[in-house]
Parts: C-alpha cells; sequence; structure tokens
C-alpha cells in the first residue's frame, strides 16, 4: 500500500505494516478495499467525527465488504457484496424481498462522486436515474447568472427517474455536497430489466409513479397559493 493524499480528505488508514496512510477521500478508500489494499478489520481514522473504527463497522464501506468471514454486524448482502440494508434507504426499494434486491443490483452501477462533482449537466440528454445511497446532493438552476437551490437530496431519495423513459434534457443542475455515494441505473438497463424481469419492474416503476404523484400534488399546491396570494394582494 502506497502513502496517498487527496485534496477531498476524509479517511486515514492504519495499515498492516504499522504506517497510517492518508488521508484519502472516499472514492479512493473504496478502490483500495477492492485491490484487497484495505482489509475488513483494517482500522480507519475518520475525519469527520474524530474517531477510529474498523472498516467494516463504517456504514459506507459495508456493502463492500462480503466475503465469508468479515466481522460485519449483519451479512445480509446481495450476490454482488451489496448491503441490503443500505439499499432499502432508497424509498422506491424499500418494499423488495432480498431475493428481489439481489436481482435489480445486477442492473446498476454503484459510482462514488468527491464533494463539489457535478453528476448532471442543465439542457445535457439524460441518460440515467441515481438513487443515494449515502451523502447530500444540490439542485440548482441558474437565472441570469446566479444560482438558485430547488432542492437538497441526501439518502433514500432520486433523481433523474425521467430520464429512463424519454433520455430528454435534464432541467437542473445536481452536484454533490458531499462525497456521496450513488446507484446508477442506466436507461438501456432499465430496458433490458423490464424484458428480462417484468415482475421486478413493476413494483419500481409503481414506487416511482407514486413519488411522482406526491411531487406533482405538492407543486399543484404551491401554484394554488401562490395564485390565491397574489390574488388577495390586488
Amino acid at each position: 500500500m502506497s502513502a496517498a493524499r487527496d485534496s477531498a480528505v476524509g479517511y486515514i488508514i492504519w495499515g498492516s505494516d504499522g504506517i497510517t496512510y492518508g488521508p484519502v477521500g472516499l472514492p479512493d478508500l473504496v478502490s483500495w478495499i477492492k485491490d484487497g489494499r484495505v482489509a475488513a478489520d483494517t482500522w480507519i481514522f475518520i475525519e469527520g467525527n474524530n474517531s477510529w473504527k474498523k472498516a467494516c463497522h463504517i456504514l459506507e464501506l459495508q456493502m463492500f465488504f462480503h466475503e465469508k468471514g468479515a466481522p460485519m454486524a449483519d451479512r445480509s448482502a446481495t450476490s454482488n457484496g451489496v448491503d441490503t440494508r443500505i439499499l432499502r434507504r432508497v424509498k422506491i426499494l424499500a418494499g423488495l424481498s432480498d431475493e428481489q434486491l439481489d436481482r435489480f443490483v445486477k442492473f446498476m452501477e454503484i459510482i462514488q462522486v468527491f464533494q463539489w462533482t457535478q453528476i448532471v449537466k442543465h439542457g445535457e440528454h439524460g441518460d440515467a436515474m441515481y438513487l443515494i445511497l449515502e451523502g447530500e446532493l444540490r439542485v440548482r438552476i441558474m437565472v441570469d447568472g446566479r444560482e438558485t437551490t430547488l432542492a437538497t437530496l441526501g439518502a433514500g431519495e432520486f433523481f433523474g427517474e425521467i430520464s429512463l423513459i424519454d433520455q430528454g434534457p435534464r432541467s437542473a443542475d445536481v452536484f454533490a455536497n458531499y462525497e456521496s455515494t450513488l446507484l446508477k441505473v442506466s436507461a438501456s438497463d432499465f430496458e433490458k430489466l423490464t424484458c428480462e424481469a417484468p415482475d421486478l419492474a413493476a413494483p419500481i416503476l409503481f414506487a416511482i409513479g407514486k413519488t411522482l404523484t406526491g411531487r406533482i400534488r405538492a407543486d399543484n399546491k404551491r401554484y394554488h397559493d401562490s395564485v390565491t396570494l397574489l390574488r388577495n394582494a390586488y
């Protein structure tokens, strides 16, 4: 393991050789886990809360430790190592069984993003939906050169779902406020899912539709309240 310095600090690793490495950001740490340079019982210092923990006890890393014998409190995981407890943070996946989640993750990609990374750009044609496992994202538009924040999204929420259907232009920019872990579902992979596993795609589409309905109702209420306010002002 070679010492690493990264502008996106966060974690310091106590190596098996008794040497500390870092600080590094979450994406680099995940890469070291996948390369076998960080084990489940490796001690890691978390700068965010000034504490040491074993890697397998750090929530955002647990999905990457699924090998037999890893000292995890709960080894409930999909076949590719994603912790089902973390998947169920995403509202539209909460009602799926372990078997369904195992099938679903085979059609998606886990991505790690640094703080301030732009995930989607306003006006560009979208080709994927994103589910947020960890972190916080900011949805914004630029008006007359000034930023207007439309929403702040956290773990359990999702965005870009319309791109699964029409691959049209994005309606806003999305940036990572903090280092985040996302699940990316491309339009092509979701189309494959609907063909190969329609019994799985149906409840997910229903959950997306239910969430969108709630958003539309909330928008309609805000519009109604705005019109009422303006009429009462004259």
